[in-house]
Order: structure tokens, then C-alpha cells, then sequence
């Protein structure tokens, strides 16, 4: 049913009877749907679920054009991104036309769905600006990196499974654990796939995050098992770009202290803690969207 939500995205867009946007859009790479998946499986394909899958795809596309601009990205899965090709004020009105569009549609689906969406955008303007305002030193703080992850991407996915639950009669607070956990797991990988990615499956330079300033679970693990000669060598690394050199050493110490499997392993707990409560519920079907969020190549 991936179809008739694509169809429900491209009738709102069309609704805004501007060709403008109707070809702006049609440039934007769909991605995995991952949230209108999660959607669909847990209320299924009636009319008011597509919509709100749809709905949250739309929200998603605008947080990434913004994202992109913020990042000041030139790709976005290994294309040219949007505001690359067309320039940052294009990418910015696109991605606040589509959040407007997608906050006036969800008036037509319930109040209750739209304050957990609302509230998940606004948790999820709050994140990226915490990124922005983090990416200016370096953070050794878990607990602030998983506030930040929660926010900008987790708080969406959560909203997600908990507007399905809503809209299925299913107890919302279990469904929105779920999300929750997927959530963070999705971004604890994207934050690793910076690191074990070459760049043409990253679509962006490896190591990428660190150098704009981003010091994501890798690092922190990293820095805490550093001697302080060491850790002392890192933070002077953080937030310019490094040579190869540079990126050889972080890489080597990232192998002899086995990071890379120990972020990994704390998503992986995430993900098995998800499916573990989803099928106490008899929701076995969602565990496939649980591993999906873990395994990735992009």
C-alpha cells in the first residue's frame, strides 16, 4: 500500500495547484518510507491511515531539505541535493511549504493524531537546533547526544507508531515505546554508517559528521576510552576537516578499542527491546520494520 500513500502525497501537492512546487517535489529522493511503513502495519490501508502516512513523509521530506541546508550538504543519497541544484532560499520554502500543507491536512484527520505530530515537529525543531548549537564544541555527554537524536529524529518515528495506534484503537504508549526505541536505533546506525561507509555509499565524505562539528556516539565511546594524551589529540580534531592522516589514526583507535561494535550493540539492544514488546502485543509482523532500521547500507 506504499503506492497509495505516494499517490495521497502527490494529490496534496497537487492540491497546491503550483507547478512549481509539483516539480520541485518530483526532484525530492523518496527514501525507505520507513514511517509510512511503520504506519501501515500497525493500523492498516484505511483512508484516514494513508493520509496520515502521508502526511509524515511530507513532514520528513521538509525536516531534510531544511536539514541539507543547515548541513550546508550538496548530496542527499548520493545525488545532488535540492538546494544544491536550485539554492538554499528554494530548498527552505519547499520544505515550509510542504510542513504547512502537512500541518493543514492533518486537521482532517483527528485532533488527538494531529497534537502527536505537531508535537513531535516541534520536538524535532528543537533537536536540530540543539545539533546546530552542539556541532560548536565538543560534546563527551551521552545523555546530551541521546536528548539531541531523541529530538530531531526519534520523536517523528515515536509519533508515528503512536498516530498508527490512535487511529487503530491499539494502547498508544506501548506502540509509541516502540517508535521511540526505533528511533534512536535508526540514528545510533546513521551516526556509525559515517564511519564504516566509503563515500560513494554514504553519498557524502567519510567521517563527515565529525569534521562538521557532530561528535555522535562513536566518538563519545571513543574519547571515553582514550588515554589523556589521546583525548587531548581528538578534540583538537573536532569540527575541521581532516587529512588522511588524521582520519587514518581516529579509524585505527576506533578498531583497537571496539567502538564500532559497541555502538552498534547498544542499537542493537534498542531494536530487540522493540520487538520483544511488540510481540507481547502479537505484532510479530513489525519486527521486519524493526531490523530494517538497523540494517542499512545508506
Amino acid at each position: 500500500m506504499l503506492s497509495a500513500v505516494e499517490r495521497k502525497i502527490e494529490q496534496f501537492v497537487a492540491d497546491l495547484n503550483d507547478k512549481h512546487v509539483s516539480s520541485l517535489y518530483m526532484k525530492l529522493p523518496k527514501g525507505k518510507r520507513l514511517r509510512a511503513k511503520l504506519i501501515l502495519k500497525i493500523a492498516g490501508t484505511g483512508l484516514s491511515v494513508v493520509k496520515t502516512a502521508a502526511i509524515v513523509e511530507m513532514i520528513h521530506a521538509a525536516s531534510l531539505l531544511h536539514d541539507d541546508v543547515i548541513d550546508d550538504a550538496h548530496t542527499r543519497r548520493s545525488k545532488p541535493s535540492l538546494n544544491a541544484i536550485y539554492g538554499n532560499k528554494t530548498a527552505i520554502m519547499l520544505g515550509d511549504i510542504l510542513y504547512s500543507k502537512g500541518f493543514f491536512e492533518l486537521n482532517n484527520i483527528s485532533a488527538d493524531v494531529a497534537k502527536i505530530i505537531s508535537n513531535a515537529v516541534t520536538q524535532l525543531s528543537l533537536g536540530e537546533l540543539k545539533d546546530v548549537s552542539l556541532s560548536q564544541v565538543f560534546n563527551d555527554n551521552k545523555e546530551i547526544y541521546l536528548e539531541m537524536i531523541y529530538q530531531k529524529t526519534a520523536s517523528l518515528i515515536e509519533a508515528s507508531a503512536g498516530a498508527a495506534a490512535l487511529l487503530a484503537g491499539k494502547p498508544k504508549e506501548i506502540y509509541m515505546i516502540y517508535g521511540r526505541n526505533l528511533g534512536l536505533a535508526f540514528q545510533m546506525i546513521d551516526d556509525l554508517l559515517d564511519i564504516t561507509s566509503d563515500s560513494t555509499t554514504l553519498g557524502k565524505p567519510a567521517l563527515h559528521d565529525f569534521a562538521e562539528g557532530k561528535t555522535t556516539l562513536p566518538y563519545i565511546y571513543l574519547y571515553e576510552a582514550l588515554d589523556e594524551q589521546s583525548k587531548q589529540k581528538l578534540r583538537s580534531l573536532h569540527g575541521r576537516m581532516l587529512n588522511a592522516k588524521e582520519q587514518t589514526w581516529i579509524l585505527e583507535q576506533m578498531q583497537q578499542h571496539l567502538i564500532v561494535e559497541k555502538s552498534y550493540l547498544e542499537a542493537k539492544k534498542l531494536i530487540e527491546e522493540a520487538i520483544e514488546l511488540m510481540e507481547q502485543q502479537g505484532e510479530k509482523a513489525l519486527s521486519g520494520i524493526a531490523k530494517e532500521m538497523i540494517e542499512r547500507d545508506f
